[in-house]
Parts: C-alpha cells; structure tokens; sequence
C-alpha cells in the first residue's frame, strides 16, 4: 500500500475516546479522508452498530470503498458535512447519532499529491478544491476575482498584513499571463512581501487564504456544526479538530454559545433553575497533540480538538 494511504490522522486516539463509541452506536465521520478515523471507530462497534463517512473529496471515497469493502456497517458518502443532516436523513438516523467527528483541514494525502494544487513545495496546477467535480479552481477565482475582493480574502482568512500589496501584485500579473501553477503563486506572493517571517515561507498564509476561499471551509464549518446538534442523539458527542485558529474560533463560540441555554437581560427577577439549559455541554478542556506526537508529526503542532456532548 502507498505511504500516502497509511496515514495516521493528528489526535487520534483522543478524538477516538471522545466519540465514547459502543458496540451499537451509530457514529458520523464528516471527514473520512484515507479512512483512518473510520477504520478505528469500526473496530469498536459490534455487529448491531453503524457508521456513515462522508468525504468532499471523491478520490477519498474510492480509497474507503476499495479498503472497505464487503463492510456493512459503513456507509460511504461524497458529500460535504455542510449536508450532514441530509445525508443523515437519508438513512434515517436524525436524533438518533451518537457521535459526529469534524477533523478539518487539508489531509496530508491531499497535501503530499502536486496534482492538487495545495501545497507551494512542489510545482502542481492551481486546482486546490477539495472536490474536483465542481467549482472554481484556484486558478479560475485568482484570474476573475476583484483586487478587493482578493484582498480582503488573504486578511480574514489568512490574516495576511501584505494582503493588498500582494492582490495589487496578482491582478497586474494577469493582466501579462494568468497564474497556472503553485510555484507561480508562491514566488509571486513571495516577491510582493517585503518582510520575511523566520521559519515561515511567505505564501503560507496566502494558500490558506485561497483554500478556504475556494473550499467555503468556514460556511461549511458553521453548516456543519449547526446540523450536528440536529443529528445527535441525547447524550451524543460531537468531537472536532481544528488546524488553525479562524476554524477553533468558529468550533469554540459554537460549543459556548450552544451550552449557554437562555440569555436574559440583568435585573430580570428569573431564577437560574427556571432557565432553559444550552443543548450541548462541554467535555473536559480543549485537547492539544502532545510532545510525542510533534516530534512524529510538525504538521500536528496547530491542531486542537473540542468536545462536546448533546444534552438529554
């Protein structure tokens, strides 16, 4: 098998113990990636129980159904987590999942492969969506995009302090030749820094921008946890792993927000007891890879994953 496939996801057994998975559970993994968060929660079901895996990306559903094939109990998906209630709602189970796993981000398959377009380390096309089967490309977005538009996608997604010099830098480009391919981009991105960040190549923060541009990871993100509540079960958990800190910000109001119950004015003669309790109530702290884990793994040092549990 290829290195790619053998993959272990960050957070692993954490993410695994916090699913508190039993043998006739019905679990959801909305990011089945290479398989290797599904793999281990079907080792801990019985016979009676479930598990439906969803994936944007299609290359990674064909991976699970060569792997898993002749598995009952797994039900495979091309489908984002932005459309977890509907899929959900396809084999029955709103209400009555106990447990929905998040891991966001790039997987490193998809990161390792140039034809992609994620990664600027080595020369692929500017693709980066996560589904190939629709939307725009990187590409196709940075040759149509409005220098404002551009902008304002490199500082809020990827809090880029050189984001208008490097729009102005990528519309005057195109005006001569469009960007086609990742090592375009970064030198690009590169040349229009006049700052350089120790350890850190230029264009980081301007791939992220883009991905998540092209992806709509955060609408996903916020889809997707809002319909999580929907799908669980009383007493269900929903576990999520971020990458970076504009998704763990997303991830940490939700669970706040959601745990809160009622918000009443100051003043009002209303005791606690008689509030409405949040929906959801959180589960221990926000979990971090340990030293171990770094050393194996650099990729895993933004990682943090959040846990919360659906209320009766």
């Amino acid at each position: 098998m290829n290195g790619l496939h053998l993959h272990k996801p960050v957070l692993f057994e954490e993410a695994i113990d916090a699913m508190n998975i039993r043998p006739d559970s019905c679990c959801m993994d909305g990011t089945f990636g290479r398989g290797g968060h599904s793999g281990a929660i079907l080792e801990r079901l019985g016979a009676g129980g479930c598990l439906i895996a969803l994936d944007k990306d299609r290359a990674a559903i064909e991976h699970g159904r060569k792997r898993f094939a002749g598995e009952e109990r797994l039900q495979l998906e091309h489908s984002s987590f932005a459309d977890l209630k509907k899929i959900a709602q396809k084999y029955g189970v709103v209400g009555r999942v106990d447990a929905v796993l998040l891991d966001l981000g790039v997987s490193s398959p998809q990161l390792d492969d140039p034809e992609r377009g994620f990664s600027f380390q080595q020369e692929g096309p500017l693709d980066m969506r996560m589904d190939r089967s629709r939307g725009q490309s990187a590409a196709q977005w940075l040759a149509t995009a409005k220098e404002k538009e551009i902008a304002r996608v490199l500082w809020e997604f990827g809090e880029e302090r050189f984001s208008r010099r490097i729009a102005r830098a990528i519309v005057a480009r195109r005006q001569t030749a469009p960007l086609r391919t990742t090592v375009e981009l970064a030198k690009l991105v590169q040349d229009a820094c006049p700052v350089k960040e120790r350890h850190k190549h230029p264009a980081t923060r301007s791939f992220q921008a883009i991905r998540i541009q092209v992806n709509r990871e955060l609408d996903d993100l916020r889809a997707g946890l809002r319909q999580a509540v929907d799908v669980l079960a009383a007493g269900g958990r929903l576990v999520v792993i971020s990458f970076h800190s504009l998704e763990d910000r997303i991830v940490k109001r939700f669970m706040r927000d959601q745990s809160r119950g009622e918000v009443l004015p100051r003043g009002l003669p209303v005791r606690d007891a008689s509030l409405k309790p949040g929906v959801l109530k959180l589960v221990g702290k926000a979990v971090r890879p340990g030293r171990r884990e770094l050393e194996e793994n650099p990729r895993a040092r933004s990682a943090i994953m959040r846990v919360a549990e659906k209320r009766p």
